[in-house]
């Protein structure tokens, strides 16, 4: 079993080097102008990938350019506008719903709380952590599909549930690297960590990582 001091210092180790390795890449993938457009972009990034969020978003912006628009928008129109990007009824209710809410409650502005983004239909944490974190400077973990797998394979972790993922990740990561970090594991996993075929050989993580230390080994041990 590792110690807690051990994972601690192998955290930081990992921060740094993620640090150093995606420098230049925490831009967020997800184009945007304002909080809102941000919001309504993760909320359809839900099972789908960002390229083709911001091949939707263009149009669906230039047609419904605030929240009072998308509250009042028709059903059925926005849902073909955001079609390309599946589960496209869901979606089109929840960000009408949360867009309602934004006009009822905020006058059409997003709020820059964890309490009050919570608070709108739709959004749960990781949504709203990607707003708070980009918009408005706010420290926060994103957990989102690469983050909480890599958790788990680079060992930072082992739970299943993103919520506690992120409260796990919060006490080995300076909080002034919350945001930054987690959008850098997001970038590792797409670029070398893949799910199904991660590049261990390419990756500067290796040593610092269970399964790469596993595999380090297996390879040590063949004849």
């Amino acid at each position: 079993m590792e110690s807690r001091k051990a994972l601690r210092e192998r955290a930081t180790r990992i921060v740094e080097i993620v640090a150093r390795w995606y420098a230049k890449d925490i831009h967020c993938a997800l184009d945007h102008q304002n909080p809102l457009q941000l919001l309504v972009a993760t909320m359809l990034a839900a099972q789908c990938t960002d390229e083709r969020v911001n091949q939707v978003t263009p149009g669906l912006f230039e047609r419904y350019p605030d929240a009072l628009a998308l509250a009042e928008s028709v059903p059925e129109e926005l849902e073909e506008a955001i079609r390309p990007t599946g589960f496209f009824r869901n979606k089109a209710k929840s960000i009408r719903a949360c867009c309602t809410a934004l006009v009822d409650r905020h006058g059409g502005e997003v709020p820059p709380t964890m309490k009050e983004l919570k608070a709108l239909p739709g959004v749960g944490r990781k949504t709203a952590n990607v707003v708070l974190t980009r918009c408005f400077g706010v420290p926060g973990v994103v957990v989102d599909t690469h983050v909480l797998r890599l958790s788990r394979r680079l060992g930072l972790s082992f739970e299943k549930n993103a919520d506690k993922v992120e409260s796990d990740l919060m006490k080995l990561v300076p909080e002034d690297q919350w945001g930054d970090f987690s959008h850098r594991l997001t970038w590792h996993g797409r670029r070398v960590c893949n799910a199904r075929k991660p590049r261990c050989d390419e990756c500067r993580l290796r040593p610092d990582c269970p399964e790469g230390r596993k595999l380090t080994a297996q390879a040590r041990s063949k004849p």
